[in-house]
């Protein structure tokens, strides 16, 4: 990595100058909760969907779980991460760890030597890459897995891939955009982070699982609502997986704590305020395009989700540009 990015990355932060003072983790920083529930609120800029900041190093980082998915690249040195209250996993430089919303997970104490980013990412932020993916692997599997409210297959993903050049190069390009921009998600930091999926896939061998349970169904309904979204239907889903339609539903409910009607409705808008946000498509040929042919219940819908109408969502995203 570079000794410039380095050197941005290595600073002292105010939260670790407590902390050298003998402070410990101040955990009012990252949650209002009780239990300790990281929040991509107090993290994420509003209507950001990806952010960085270097790991807190000095004092051990006590186990908690996100509501995001999270991303820790090791720049420098090493670190060792608990998940799930497993054996303690070195995450050394150049490698990186995914771990979903339902991971529990702690960090050891890392010394000044020790540089590591984390990645904090809203699970949206990933439609663009799994469009480059496909949702037939296992990092799609993951990323699915995520949307889901009581865990899944899989809870944490290592890459061992601190000689892979290509893969480096990728995260570094992403830091660079993420520190320049501010955070921005744009359709070029979403392309950066396509692109290192599929260099990961590519290196498979590199790659250690960590499981929790299963559900093959319900990722196939995840997957279905990502990569079909205009047309997604439920019913033949689950003839194609041979269950009932209520088991399907049902399954659906019970692990994301959404019907299928709900995060379909969820993606769509999603993507409809990606396309006001980006191009200067027509709001009816939008409506369309996401899979709607009642506009008035898109409009209605869409200013419940957004707190204003499509215009004006399209006139705020120019301001921020």
């Amino acid at each position: 990595m570079r000794r410039e990015l380095i050197e941005k990355l290595e600073a002292i932060t105010q939260e670790e100058e407590k902390l050298l003072a003998g402070g410990g983790v101040d955990q009012a920083i990252y949650t209002s909760c009780q239990d300790f529930t990281v929040e991509s609120g107090r993290l994420l800029s509003r209507g950001r969907l990806i952010t960085m900041r270097p790991h807190t190093r000095f004092a051990a980082f006590p186990p908690h779980t996100h509501n995001y998915i999270e991303i820790v690249y090791m720049c420098a040195g090493h670190t060792f991460h608990r998940v799930n209250n497993s054996p303690a996993l070195e995450l050394k430089a150049g490698e990186l760890l995914f771990l979903n919303q339902h991971a529990s997970h702690g960090v050891e104490k890392a010394s000044q030597e020790d540089i590591g980013v984390n990645f904090i990412v809203l699970p949206q932020f990933f439609d663009y890459a799994l469009d480059m993916t496909g949702t037939g692997n296992v990092l799609a599997r993951f990323l699915l897995d995520g949307l889901r409210k009581r865990g899944g297959e899989l809870s944490c993903l290592h890459f061992q891939c601190g000689q892979a050049l290509p893969i480096q190069n990728l995260v570094e390009n992403l830091l660079w955009r993420l520190i320049d921009s501010g955070g921005a998600s744009d359709r070029v930091t979403q392309a950066t982070m396509g692109l290192l999926l599929m260099e990961l896939l590519n290196s498979r061998e590199n790659l250690l699982k960590e499981g929790a349970g299963q559900g093959g169904a319900v990722v196939a309904a995840l997957g279905e609502i990502q990569r079909n979204y205009r047309q997604a239907d439920l019913t033949r889903l689950a003839k194609e997986l041979h269950v009932s339609l209520p088991y399907l539903s049902s399954a659906i409910h019970q692990a994301t704590g959404q019907t299928f009607k709900e995060l379909l409705r969820e993606k769509r808008l999603g993507r409809g305020a990606e396309l006001l946000a980006e191009t200067t498509l027509p709001v009816e040929d939008i409506i369309g395009a996401v899979g709607y042919d009642n506009t008035s219940y898109f409009y209605r819908k869409f200013r419940e989700r957004y707190g204003m109408s499509p215009k004006q969502y399209r006139e705020n995203a120019r301001k921020q540009t």
